[in-house]
């Protein structure tokens, strides 16, 4: 299955928020207990979208099969120069290879945009899968934080992980 990787548009709010809804219900990649509607996924999009960052989807046989985005790591100022990543993929598309195009695409669309730094920050130090995807993109594993977050009844872990973007840390940032 050969996705088509895009930005995502308003009118992708539906499938995206559906997409998502699966995870926070059944899932521990995201630590959203209550699923936003797709009013509140459209809000998101936009925001992220105005804010310089990329979200994208993976769209496959005219359906939307993943999404992935860019979003500030902090709020702070002299984080300015880092993201997040946030990378999902349908159930029954995973394995296809959509996570590892997903994540490639956010990360050169974020060097496109003069980031240096990408910070995952993954949900369940069990999740074997995004935490291979990572490795593979260039991902280092930084730290964890044992039982941080209480989801479907269970203590769970949260992985960080990052990579360099674009030049890293050799010289300012071009903000500075």
């Amino acid at each position: 299955m050969q996705p088509l990787l895009r930005d995502a548009t308003p009118g992708d709010a539906d499938a995206i928020a559906a997409l998502y809804a699966a995870e926070v219900a059944g899932g521990v990649n995201t630590y959203e207990v209550v699923a936003p509607d797709a009013a509140e996924m459209a809000r998101r999009i936009a925001a992220v979208q105005s804010a310089g960052y990329p979200w994208l989807v993976a769209e496959c046989d005219g359906r939307i099969a993943g999404f992935a985005y860019a979003s500030s790591f902090r709020t702070r100022a002299a984080y300015r120069s880092t993201v997040e990543d946030s990378v999902y993929v349908a159930a029954d598309a995973q394995g296809m290879g959509l996570g590892t195009a997903l994540l490639a695409a956010l990360v050169a669309a974020c060097e496109a945009r003069g980031f240096r730094q990408m910070v995952a920050v993954i949900g369940n130090a069990a999740n074997h899968a995004s935490l291979r995807l990572h490795a593979r993109a260039g991902f280092h594993p930084i730290g964890t934080f044992p039982g941080i977050a209480w989801k479907h009844g269970r203590w769970l872990d949260t992985v960080f992980m990052q990579r360099p973007l674009g030049a890293g840390t050799a010289g300012p940032p071009a903000h500075e």
